[in-house]
């Protein structure tokens, strides 16, 4: 039996999602655009599906935007924002973001003439609050951090972060893709003016996602066309997509996150008393409950995955976006881990079907296959 610990690239859709789903797909198919009943039953569909989502991100509905996915959520909060009325052309991240992030980051810097402030990363890629202040400048335009780290599930102090921008007056926005199954992630809740995220990350399908921003906040959209989306976001919605969102975000209320964190600290703790030299990395503490992450020296991450799948575990060496690159993760590269190291990481990325003998099953598993690994080197 295989047990499946990637869920941070992606997860199997929920047989509810499915079931909520269908009905968009074939009777109510409709343009939401139509003005005749056809298309104005798929139009009261998204509007529900908006309602349900607002209320689970503690925001209003028409702050909700619907995307293809957290990398367009991802474009559309930076350049956006930055964008629609700018301060100036200064931006404050981390290098530790997604790529999308950076991405965006890099494209204002080539394209509109921004400076990029990366912020110190502390234990783990731990961000310190006073840090992000002390980098703030007047013409500061917007500060984007991520919620929760996808490769080594960091948690950073985004309440405590967005205090501080936004007494500034900086609008802040954070990339919550990773941690949208496990933590409160509410617009306000958390502070931030703007958040997003992906669906397929929470068991609804690929190509669905969200971008929560306060209604306060100037958005220049990215897509043009016929203006859905209150002109943020234009192209025909995905209505059967944000049916299957807002019924996953329902969903994961019910995850028991105590339970899998458990789960986790068994393979942390496992993993590290078993394996000779392996390294934790992200912070020990602040961390995802889902989400455990090392390094194997002297090995490759890559052919540690491929006994691991032998002996039916699926993992990754880290981010899906950059699976098969021969480059060191810039992630790990940013926390201080020399190259050859970063290398070596593997990820587990657990849900909440994970059980203490899984657990046990996969402390074992890693430990013989670092040390096959090891005997071919």
């Amino acid at each position: 039996m295989t047990i499946y610990l990637d869920h941070a690239a992606t997860t199997p859709v929920r047989r509810e999602v499915l079931e909520a789903m269908w009905p968009w797909f074939t009777g109510s198919f409709g343009n939401p655009s139509s003005h005749h009943e056809v298309g104005e039953a798929a139009a009261r569909g998204l509007a529900a599906a908006r309602d349900s989502i607002a209320a689970a991100l503690d925001c209003r509905p028409s702050e909700v935007v619907f995307t293809s996915g957290g990398t367009e959520a991802n474009n559309l909060a930076i350049k956006g924002i930055a964008l629609a009325a700018p301060r100036g052309r200064h931006i404050v991240t981390t290098a530790i973001e997604h790529e999308a992030v950076l991405a965006s980051c890099d494209y204002l810097r080539r394209h509109h003439g921004f400076e990029i402030t990366l912020v110190p990363l502390g234990d783990g890629g731990l961000v310190d609050p006073d840090d992000v202040a002390a980098a703030l400048r007047p013409d500061t335009t917007i500060v984007t951090i991520m919620h929760a780290n996808n490769e080594v599930g960091t948690v950073q102090p985004i309440r405590t972060i967005a205090d501080v921008a936004r007494a500034a007056g900086v609008p802040i926005h954070t990339d919550a893709v990773q941690s949208a199954p496990w933590l409160d992630v509410g617009l306000r809740t958390l502070g931030v003016d703007a958040l997003s995220l992906s669906g397929h990350k929470l068991g609804a399908p690929k190509g669905i996602g969200v971008l929560a921003v306060r209604g306060s906040v100037p958005l220049e959209p990215v897509l043009h066309g016929g203006g859905q989306e209150r002109g943020r976001r234009s192209g025909t919605e995905n209505v059967a997509g944000a049916v299957g969102l807002a019924e996953a975000i329902r969903l994961t209320a019910r995850l028991p996150a105590d339970a899998v964190g458990r789960s986790r600290d068994a393979i942390i703790d496992g993993v590290l008393g078993s394996v000779p030299g392996a390294i934790l990395t992200g912070h020990r503490e602040s961390r995802l409950p889902s989400h455990a992450s090392f390094c194997f020296p002297g090995t490759s991450g890559e052919a540690v995955l491929l006994e691991l799948e032998r002996r039916g575990i699926v993992s990754s060496s880290g981010s899906a976006c950059a699976a098969g690159s021969d480059e060191a993760s810039h992630v790990l590269v940013a926390l201080g881990i020399d190259d050859d190291t970063a290398k070596t990481a593997v990820r587990f990325t657990l849900d909440s079907s994970i059980t203490e003998a899984d657990a046990r099953q996969v402390v074992v598993a890693v430990a013989d296959a670092v040390a096959a690994v090891g005997s071919l080197r």
